[in-house]
């Protein structure tokens, strides 16, 4: 029985590259009647779906379609306006084809890492549940001031500007808790500073963070004193 499987397999596979070989040479395919190099021009014109799609029709038009050339300007054009660049963009071994596909995927992350939290400042904000008094020292509730500003640290402290009215000077170190369900999906994902109540994680479209419960919420700013991206080097999905 296992012998007449693998032999329908085999003959499936040789169906299939007789197939796509009959249709490479048959002079219909537009790779070889217009050549690579016009092929590539007319591929530039195709939003970035329609070009992946390219790469799966042979190897002919995976070679068009894959260029690195072709790629980096959409790279440029994905990441532009992005308020954070995930770090794992920077391998350098990866086609921008790959680079392309791996930051859509960590732009749709909500799972957020410590490298996360610790590559950039943070804005701190009171919600209007929070007692009025914290609120009065909120200088962006008054309009007096840019929001407040925190910092994670990645020997789990947590600390914000000399002179905080909010701070106070008192100690305070950070957790990320998640818990996953039997088939590897997240049950529970949030960030807890001391005993403080949890705070959810969610993603915004510029691929922005933001840290939030009933009294408070931090949202991730771009850092443009820093040099490099954000994020773990790795995808973590």
């Amino acid at each position: 029985m296992a012998e007449a499987e693998e032999w329908e397999r085999r003959k499936r596979g040789r169906r299939r590259r007789w197939r796509r070989g009959r249709r490479e040479s048959d002079g219909s395919d537009p790779v070889e009647v217009l050549g690579q190099e016009v092929m590539g021009l007319v591929v530039e014109l195709l939003d970035a779906r329609s070009v992946a799609r390219c790469t799966a029709v042979s190897r002919a038009w995976f070679g068009v379609a894959a260029d690195n050339r072709l790629w980096a300007p959409k790279c440029a054009e994905l990441m532009a306006g992005k308020a954070h660049i995930p770090r794992l963009t920077m391998i350098r071994t990866a086609s921008k084809l790959s680079t392309y596909s791996m930051a859509i995927m960590d732009g749709k992350r909500n799972r957020i890492t410590k490298e996360d939290l610790c590559d950039h400042a943070w804005e701190y904000r009171f919600t209007i549940a929070a007692p009025e008094y914290w609120r009065n020292l909120d200088p962006s509730w008054k309009r007096t001031g840019p929001p407040m500003r925190r910092y994670f640290h990645h020997d789990g402290y947590h600390s914000a500007d000399p002179h905080d009215a909010v701070w106070g000077g008192h100690e305070c170190e950070y957790t990320i808790i998640t818990s996953f369900v039997g088939d590897g999906r997240i049950r529970d994902h949030y960030v807890r500073i001391n005993r403080w109540p949890p705070m959810k994680v969610s993603r915004k479209e510029d691929w922005s963070w933001e840290l939030s419960n009933h009294l408070y919420r931090y949202n991730s700013i771009p850092d443009a004193e820093k040099e490099g991206c954000t994020g773990p080097l790795f995808p973590v999905w």
